[in-house]
């Protein structure tokens, strides 16, 4: 895409080339989706299956695409996927800043790991086109309830609702802070950290409960905008010039795992602590990737990671 055009051009090129993409993507899902409901028999499913994931493969590849053609000066500073699985099983936890974080998230990940699957509030399922996508892909949908009952009802609908997974290579991915972290709220919640907001264990805590054992290991991802963190419509517009990724491989401790105690309060504790010594370190490498990013002459690529110019790190970018 010619840099030379308006930025509110590029913008709306952009915009409806990716709005065109979810609404193909979209409704093809509908019939290989109605196939594995309508035609429950093990072979059909795995078939119904592979076309799901080649299409969400393929929503992704064209996103890629376009990011790539309309800001390829971008330095995309990737570390940590080069020996991933993509026939694999992983709970991906990130610290989030941005809705452009999904499409980033998207696009290093691709082709090292499964598609991102997000724990979704069950009233989404109603979002025109988008819900029809999350429902024929089965993202897990939940009330996210805060009783304790309301916790097991939802694990307990989590729990049948990935059993599904456990034939099928899958990535759920998880936004800990729950919402996207600027300073100012960072301040409003008096955050113990200086970069991010207090880790919410909720969701981390259904997957470890219902999918733990089939997760190879947390990655434990940190994104970093060593410029203005970019708003979506400067995604569109090509004005995202320089992104940092870390991506560590953490084991999962088994006393973490299982459905059993998920709702009790001494495994909240463990899981509590488990997340805050991660969040601390996260916190530490932050501050050390704008500290380098910011010294006179360094670009994105500062620290010994991999600076990949419009390329993202991606095979398939």
């Amino acid at each position: 895409m010619p840099a030379r055009l308006p930025d509110a051009l590029r913008g709306v090129l952009t915009g409806s080339v990716l709005g065109l993409n979810t609404l193909i993507v979209a409704l093809s899902l509908v019939p290989p989706a109605l196939l594995k409901l309508l035609v429950p028999v093990p072979a059909v499913r795995r078939t119904a299956d592979r076309a799901l994931a080649a299409l969400a493969s393929a929503w992704v590849a064209v996103n890629n695409a376009w990011i790539a053609a309309v800001r390829p000066g971008a330095r995309w500073d990737v570390q940590g996927v080069e020996s991933l699985d993509p026939r694999g099983w992983y709970l991906v936890a990130s610290n989030h800043q941005t809705w452009v974080d999904i499409l980033v998230l998207q696009r290093v990940f691709h082709g090292h790991i499964p598609f991102l699957k997000f724990f979704l509030k069950r009233e989404l399922i109603w979002v025109p086109v988008i819900g029809l996508a999350w429902w024929a892909l089965d993202f897990p949908f939940m009330s996210r309830g805060k009783s304790r009952g309301a916790l097991r009802r939802d694990l307990e609908t989590t729990r049948r609702a990935c059993e599904k997974f456990k034939q099928i290579p899958t990535s759920v991915m998880n936004f800990v802070e729950g919402t996207r972290a600027t300073p100012e709220k960072v301040a409003q919640e008096k955050s113990p950290y200086r970069h991010l907001l207090r880790p919410k264990i909720g969701g981390l805590s259904v997957a470890l409960a219902t999918m733990g054992e089939q997760f190879q290991c947390l990655l434990d991802v940190t994104l970093v905008y060593p410029e203005d963190t970019p708003t979506f419509w400067d995604l569109l517009c090509g004005r995202l010039d320089a992104v940092i990724v870390r991506v560590q491989q953490r084991a999962i401790p088994p006393q973490l795992v299982g459905v059993e105690h998920a709702a009790e309060r001494a495994h909240v504790v463990k899981l509590g602590r488990w997340v805050e010594q991660h969040w601390k370190e996260k916190d530490r490498l932050i501050g050390e990737l704008l500290r380098a990013a910011a010294e006179p002459g360094a670009t994105a690529g500062s620290g010994g990671g991999r600076t990949d110019e419009g390329a993202a790190g991606s095979p398939a970018a």
